[in-house]
């Protein structure tokens, strides 16, 4: 949700001249995104200084004799040559191929904040065995696996290479640059020394020597932006360096900005920036921040795919240029090199306000090793209740009962089935979060139940500023309890948000996560039921008279930590001690849902995202897929974007085509701003509300093959939505393709994103690929771009020959209802006339499937025969799931008597129909439970 000016002249808040006044300044913001809100690299200090580093001249050493070598790790010295300050360098063998370096000062003035096990890594990497090679006079060289890594002292770099090719370097390029912690010329106390590192004598010396070599600019003790003044009591701490992927034309990841799928170079731009933001209306193709940080960053190619992940919270930029690589190092990549033939590198530069360098390097080396390693870090994303997967209905706002009970019946009128109605900070008391306006909801279990009687459930929004009302009994007890953010002089931080005078609980604090936890439960959020679940909007933080609409970087977090030191992983501490909370009412036995505007690595594991305030135009539309894949591919999943665009009031078409859109990506929620037209299916003309009701329908019918991707996912870290290189590793051409992908390895989709359109050009990938039209079944060569028909009523999705894909046709009136409708099974040959899938089911809404009450099964079509496998046997899991319909396209003839053997039974005839044109045969009604053991044999 965005400030509107409407609303806030509307609020408590326009009791105060300034706020007004305040509000009036932004009141062109719903119209664009007013970006001198917000900092360019040349505004922050930091930025400046990092990105002015000149390649090729670093300063930076090994001291190769102060090695300390472990079994899975080593330890080295590092010393900046210009001033002798020196350094800690630390690199551990990971297991499952990958590699984690660490930089620090030897010897800090004082702590430097780095990220609990626990809140990003869900534990300690597992190590392995690192070997020392050989140890030259300038260079070290250990390996791991399949891996060397060589490190070179002076200057300091460090090279990856696997099975003798370089697939990564640091420092190559010389832009390390570690802003150590000092004490400012005119104010240096007597310390005593600490043990093992510098006399006071001696950080004395050394500060001196650097404010010779490097001239302290004004920014580094105190930066002004705007009128707001950010004190920096600890001076500059930044950390920067560059990593290089030799070989590799394109990165991706990095989420969350509205620009292409495919990285571009920044050499003309400022970086792409990491802080998390409210960031409304956004501009598209714009480096700038938005609302989520996610350091994850993917290169790929036609050999390999490797990542990093770029282990800090504090704001982050970062550059990207393509190269050229030093072909020295390709000197056994005779498959590269041919000639005078040049090797693409993309070169990248990483640097944060504060922190330690912490990189992870994944080292595939296929891209489905790459999520499986980041996963094994950072977690994955929990099975969702099917609910969740369904279609969601929302505004700002449905005024009150009364409109909730209407907008719910009209959907039963129309035939739309929905799953989900939200309601935004306007059903509560006066921004109070917890609570109801007792005027609009008076009887909010009511209302709920009356959702629930038809499998509905209701989501509210719960913001992380309180209301600064000691009548307000949320606010009242925190103040008591002293969980609040507090400003840099020790007293309780004071911003704007929508209640007016807020404070914000400090959720970096395990305790004040756990009060805010108990605040959902049924006793203390009165009015809410197991079917109420919740939303999180406004929490990068939010803060509407802050610097950047945000919280001031020198507020004061548990343990003294800044506010600089975490901003990105706020937002993350919120959706994760929400989702603790859903768990907790129901003593862990109900799975939770919760949406996330502002997210960070780990965020996955708590929480589904949206991409924001976005706008109802067509650029908005096109965008939401290169987003979305970012997301998938940084681990984050669970994604989506609000159908037709959160401001404005797109026109039939583009609704039509975005709701076609959003029915084949992993999140599919309607939302719209207060001052918007309402946008109800309904309320358009005829035509596009049937269309808009078969999009919906169709989205229901796959919800079994959703629901088996995201078990895939919770299991493996595979993204749900992904680029087409990942299935087609080898297909150069379409590593930049973002506007067409992949839902799991067996749906292609391309959706209309421009308007007019009446056919459009599908790439379709994979020579000797057969892929099939989910409408008619028409088929269609791989390796191939196809001009299709698609006028207003199609969106063009196909099924990949050699898999099967189960489905659900009847509709209800929600996903709960289709819990024991049968399944009808799509089996799509491929050239061999095999196909394979499975199918996960389970009680669609419990924890009950960890404790392996479930079943999951496989299904094979091969030599004429279709076979089933339950992967999990001994389960004590039942359902009344059964199977009337199989179809399988791509079949040549017409058997003549298929016949079906249950658990080993005598075999009987099958009912079929077989249509010569499409070469699709249809059978009827096998009748077999969905965990049975049968076998279709053709004949």
């Amino acid at each position: 949700m965005a400030l509107s000016c409407t609303c806030l002249i509307r609020s408590t808040m326009a009791q105060h001249w300034h706020v007004v006044l305040y509000c009036i300044c932004l009141i062109y913001s719903v119209v664009a995104v007013s970006r001198e809100n917000f900092k360019t690299c040349e505004q922050s200090g930091f930025c400046k200084r990092q990105r002015a580093v000149e390649a090729g001249h670093s300063s930076y050493a090994v001291l190769l004799d102060s090695l300390d070598l472990k079994p899975s790790s080593i330890t080295l010295q590092l010393v900046n040559r210009k001033n002798n300050v020196r350094f800690k360098l630390e690199l551990y063998a990971l297991a499952h191929n990958m590699a984690r370096i660490k930089l620090n000062e030897f010897s800090p003035l004082k702590s430097r904040y780095e990220i609990p096990i626990g809140d990003t890594l869900i534990k300690e990497p597992v190590l392995q065995n690192l070997k020392l090679v050989s140890k030259e006079k300038n260079s070290l060289i250990l390996s791991f696996e399949t891996n060397h890594v060589v490190i070179t002292a002076e200057p300091f770099r460090i090279d990856f290479l696997t099975n003798d090719h370089p697939v990564l370097s640091i420092n190559s390029q010389g832009l390390f640059k570690f802003e150590h912690l000092r004490q400012k010329q005119d104010a240096n106390p007597a310390e005593p020394p600490q043990e093992g590192g510098e006399s006071n004598e001696e950080k004395k010396e050394n500060t001196q020597e650097e404010s010779k070599s490097e001239p302290e600019e004004p920014d580094m003790w105190e930066e002004t932006f705007k009128s707001f003044t950010d004190s920096k009591p600890n001076g500059p701490t930044s950390v920067g360096i560059d990593i290089s992927f030799p070989g590799f034309e394109n990165v991706y990841g990095i989420p969350e900005h509205a620009d292409s799928f495919a990285l571009k170079s920044t050499k003309s731009t400022d970086p792409y920036r990491l802080y998390n933001l409210d960031v409304f209306e956004y501009e598209l193709y714009n480096p700038m921040a938005l609302y989520g940080s996610i350091p994850v960053m993917l290169a790929h190619n036609e050999e390999r795919t490797v990542g990093v992940f770029w282990h800090n919270a504090a704001e982050t930029w970062v550059d990207i240029t393509s190269n050229v690589a030093d072909k020295n190092l390709f000197k056994k990549m005779m498959d590269y090199v041919k000639g005078d033939q040049e090797i693409p590198q993309t070169d990248t530069h990483w640097f944060s306000e504060s922190g330690i360098i912490d990189v992870f390097v994944m080292l595939g080396p296929k891209p489905k090793d790459v999520f499986y390693q980041y996963s094994l870090l950072t977690g994955t994303t929990p099975l969702p209740p099917l609910f969740a997967l369904a279609y969601h209905q929302s505004r700002w706002n449905y005024n009150d009962e009364e409109d909730v009970k209407n907008v719910d019946n009209n959907f039963d009128v129309h035939d739309i089935p929905y799953d989900v109605l939200w309601l935004d900070i306007e059903h509560t008391d006066g921004k109070r979060y917890f609570t109801w306006d007792n005027a609009k909801f008076p009887n909010p279990e009511d209302m709920v139940r009356n959702l629930s009687s038809k499998g509905r459930k209701l989501v509210n929004v719960v913001d992380p500023h309180l209301k600064r009302d000691d009548d307000y009994s949320i606010y009242k007890e925190g103040k008591e309890k002293d969980i609040f953010v507090k400003n840099k002089d020790g007293g309780v931080f004071e911003g704007w948000c929508w209640p007016g005078s807020s404070s914000w609980p400090d959720f970096l604090d395990p305790n004040v996560r756990e009060w805010w936890a108990s605040k959902f439960d049924f006793k203390e959020y009165k009015g809410t039921t197991k079917d109420v679940f919740i939303w999180n909007d406004m929490n990068e933080p939010s803060v509407f008279n802050g610097p950047e609409i945000t919280m001031p970087k020198d507020l004061i977090h548990v343990n003294g930590w800044e506010h600089r030191d975490i901003h990105n992983i706020y937002g993350m501490h919120v959706h994760r001690a929400t989702m603790e909370g859903i768990l907790a009412r129901s003593n862990h036995q109900e799975r939770s849902f919760v949406l996330t505007r502002a997210i960070f690595a780990g965020s996955q594991r708590y929480a589904a995202v949206w991409t924001g305030d976005n706008t109802g135009e067509w650029g908005h539309l096109k965008m939401s897929v290169p987003m979305m894949l970012s997301l998938n591919v940084a681990g984050m999943p669970f994604s989506g974007a609000d159908v037709g665009g959160f401001f404005r009031n797109p026109d039939p078409e583009l609704l039509t085509r975005w709701y076609q859109a959003a029915a084949f990506q992993p999140f599919f929620r309607a939302h719209a701003h207060l001052d918007t037209k309402r946008r109800e299916p309904w309320l358009l003309p005829e035509m596009n509300k049937n269309i808009i009701r078969n999009a919906i329908h169709t989205r229901y019918t796959f919800l079994p093959y959703w629901y088996t991707l995201f078990r895939h996912s919770e299991k493996s870290g595979m993204p749900v939505m992904m680029p087409l290189w990942v299935e087609f590793p080898e297909e150069s051409s379409i590593f930049k393709t973002d506007d067409e992908y992949l839902l799991g390895p067996a749906l292609l989709v391309k959706p209309v994103v421009d308007p007019g359109v009446t056919s459009t050009d599908v790439h379709f990938p994979g020579k000797g690929e057969i892929w099939y039209d989910i409408m008619n079944f028409k088929s269609f060569a791989g390796g191939q771009s196809v001009q299709v028909d698609a006028p207003l009523d199609k969106i063009p999705v196909y099924i990949r020959g050699g898999f099967i894909i189960p489905r659900k046709y009847r509709m209800r009136r929600s996903s709960i209802l289709m819990r024991h409708d049968p399944f009808s099974l799509i089996v799509c040959l491929d050239r061999n006339d095999v196909a394979k899938g499975d199918l996960y089911i389970d009680d669609y809404h419990s924890t009950k499937y960890k404790q392996a009450e479930f079943a999951h099964q496989e299904f094979t079509f091969e030599k004429n025969t279709l076979s089933t496998k339950l992967v999990n046997p001994q389960t004590s899991y039942k359902t009344k799931e059964w199977i009337e319909r199989i179809i399988i396209a791509g079949l040549e003839k017409q058997p003549m008597k298929p016949t079906l053997s249950v658990n080993g039974s005598p075999s009987k005839i099958l009912e079929t129909k077989y249509y010569t044109e499409t070469k699709v045969l249809v059978i009827r009604k096998p009748g077999v439970n969905i965990m049975d053991n049968w076998t279709i044999t053709l004949k």
